[in-house]
């Protein structure tokens, strides 16, 4: 059992100079299993508005939006990654990856 867990140790240890730019790709990640619901409560609460109206919102929430959501989550959860013990940050990071990519495909395959 100390193996493993030495293991996982370095393996955190070695993802630790790299958690804002996996923060970045979780929140992406997330973005992109979301992104498309989002899109689609946008349009539906815009229906009957004007096609500029429609399209500036939609430019809007795309562009500076979801970049500006990027832009202040993923700090904030490089900085929660940085509190893990390193043996459960390899793993936790793996559970999560394989978790969003679980989601995102249960969600495509209902559609």
């Amino acid at each position: 059992m100390n193996i493993l867990i030495s293991w996982l140790s370095q393996a955190g240890a070695w993802l630790t100079p790299w958690l804002n730019d996996i923060a970045v790709a979780i929140v992406a990640s997330l973005l992109v299993v979301f992104g498309n619901d989002i899109n689609r409560t946008l349009r539906r609460l815009l229906t009957g508005h004007h096609f500029v109206v429609r399209t500036l919102v939609f430019v809007a929430i795309n562009a500076f939006g979801y970049g500006a959501f990027i832009i202040t989550v993923s700090p904030w959860l490089a900085t929660k990654m940085h509190g893990w013990p390193e043996h459960w940050l390899f793993t936790g990071l793996v559970a999560t990856f394989v978790f969003i990519g679980m989601w995102r495909s249960a969600s495509g395959k209902s559609k």
